[in-house]
């Protein structure tokens, strides 16, 4: 059963960031290594209201992406990852929608790679081809509401379908994040503990809620469905609470779950204070806040403005902060080039200018005599 009800709230100071969803959980609070704490994760986070001004009605993202992915200290690599720029290029006149658009997936797997890898494979018919995908030219309420329930119609297929794979085993799950971009609208859905960053201004905005058994709506909606928590694991087996796959854990179809595949959505408007999206397993979240992440490709952007050198930079700063998973990464850009005010720990430390001047011959003179009265 594909079809459920879902609202829609205003996540009070992130601003014009819409949550979309059933059985929504608050933010939760960022848990990171102390080794990744830096100045700038304790710099105040001014308000971020953004006005529907000229500019922002007129910004038009300019998309370009990276990404980077390493196994870790893993034995196996259990991460997929999906990386599109251009949609429309991508599914021809299957696609008719404001542009720019472009399409970006994580899926962690876990009990096996089979059910990231069945996302990877099949991610552009279950979203596009099979989820009634609205065709558009213009952005409007209807249009946005369309292309929410085609999302969410192909997270709860893709589900069904790793349940009537039987090749795929049915411990085998993965979490998924998408990021769908079109025209200035930015949507991300996601079900497990994989996020979404923005980095708006300099400032890291999260457009995703980890969905974990320690957060308090997670853990009331398990409990109401039967389920437990266990030294932080759900029924004392999974680390988070919602996955595609896992038909190990979870009731019979049309029955509450404490394990379940609904995706919780956040939607923005992007304008031209909207620098980049990052996107990442949670071997990246696990070790790093998302203020840090955001930080540091920040800076790899003003360096060498390459969105690929950034993903990879920023893996290899978890891996130096000693994560203990698979990493993914995916730097989204939405100019061609960084652009806006650095943030005061990463403006340059000023040069001290010494000047010489030269001596006047009298000058020179009197300097001599002083010289020779004292030998």
């Amino acid at each position: 059963m594909l079809e459920s009800s879902f609202h829609r709230c205003p996540v009070k100071g992130v601003d014009e960031v819409v949550v979309v969803g059933a059985a929504v959980s608050p933010p939760p609070p960022t848990v990171a290594s102390p080794k990744a704490e830096s100045l700038v994760d304790l710099l105040e986070v001014p308000d971020l209201e953004l006005k529907t001004t000229s500019q922002t009605l007129n910004f038009v993202p300019n998309i370009r992406s990276g990404s980077f992915a390493d196994i870790g200290p893993r034995r196996y690599m259990e991460d997929e990852h999906i990386r599109i720029d251009d949609l429309s290029g991508h599914l021809g006149s299957l696609l008719v929608c404001p542009a720019p658009n472009a399409f970006y997936g994580v899926f962690d797997g876990h009990g096996g790679s089979d059910a990231a890898a069945y996302m990877k494979r099949h991610a552009m018919r279950l979203f596009f081809e099979d989820s009634e995908f609205p065709n558009a030219i213009e952005e409007d309420d209807f249009f946005s509401e369309s292309v929410e329930n085609a999302i969410r119609k192909g997270f709860l297929s893709a589900d069904l379908a790793l349940a009537d794979d039987s090749v795929i085993s049915r411990s085998s799950g993965t979490t998924a994040l998408t990021a769908l971009i079109f025209g200035r609208q930015l949507l991300v859905a996601n079900a497990g503990d994989c996020r979404a960053v923005l980095c708006r201004k300099g400032i890291a905005v999260e457009m995703s809620c980890d969905h974990r058994p320690t957060y308090d709506a997670e853990r009331q909606r398990v409990t109401d469905c039967g389920g437990y928590i266990e030294d932080g694991y759900l029924n004392g087996v999974l680390s988070v609470t919602r996955a595609l796959g896992d038909w190990d854990m979870k009731m019979p179809q049309g029955s509450p779950s404490p394990l379940i595949a609904e995706p919780e959505f956040r939607q923005t408007i992007l304008s031209e204070d909207d620098e980049f999206l990052i996107i990442g397993c949670d071997g990246i979240w696990d070790v790093m806040t998302s203020q840090h992440a955001v930080t540091l490709v920040r800076k790899g952007l003003r360096r060498h403005d390459d969105p690929d050198r950034c993903a990879r930079e920023l893996a290899m700063e978890a891996k130096r902060l000693q994560t203990f998973d698979n990493l993914t990464v995916i730097v989204i850009c939405f100019a061609s080039e960084l652009s806006g005010c650095l943030l005061p720990s990463e403006q340059a430390p000023s040069r001290r200018i010494r000047s010489c001047k030269s001596l006047s011959a009298e000058a020179l003179c009197n300097l001599r005599r002083l010289l020779e009265s004292d030998q």
